[in-house]
């Protein structure tokens, strides 16, 4: 959440309306703290269409921009590590294979409307990031142990 946004307890919203609601007016977005469950972000309808309108138009320009010039993807390779500085732990296939992937995801992404992969895709190439930044975890991960632990259960089994 940003700063300019608002918080209040779930309750207050049940409670007293019509008050919660008109803070609205002076911020862009409302949290909503829960005692049950995971926080709410209320915010008008008008707003998040502004909001996801903002969010394609930048995805289109990058997607755009990356694919049009063949210089591009090396522009892109160069600006990844001020977006994101864990990407300077990545090898570099890994670097590149991190921009295409970005690219690709975005577009589709945006197509449906729907950015949960784009987000998906960040914190699995960070983590990657992470075990590369530590020599003694990637060592421990990279190591050929030398035998087979069979097959691997289907992780819908195990629920």
């Amino acid at each position: 959440m940003s700063a300019e946004s608002a918080a209040v307890n779930f309750s207050e919203l049940v409670n007293k309306n019509k008050q919660t609601l008109a803070r609205l007016q002076d911020s862009p977005r409302l949290l909503l703290h829960r005692r049950d469950g995971e926080d709410l972000v209320l915010t008008t309808a008008a707003r998040a269409e502004q909001d996801q309108s903002v969010v394609s138009a930048a995805t289109r320009m990058l997607t755009a921009i990356a694919r049009r010039e063949p210089g591009s993807m090396e522009l892109l390779l160069d600006i990844l590590p001020d977006a994101f500085p864990w990407v300077r732990f990545l090898p570099e296939p890994d670097l590149h294979a991190f921009a295409v992937e970005l690219v690709d995801t975005m577009r589709a992404a945006d197509s449906v409307g729907n950015s949960a992969s784009v987000a998906r895709l960040l914190i699995a190439w960070q983590h990657t990031a992470e075990i590369h930044s530590d020599p003694e975890l990637l060592a421990a991960l990279t190591r050929d142990h030398g035998e087979d632990y069979g097959p691997v259960p289907d992780p819908r089994d195990l629920s």
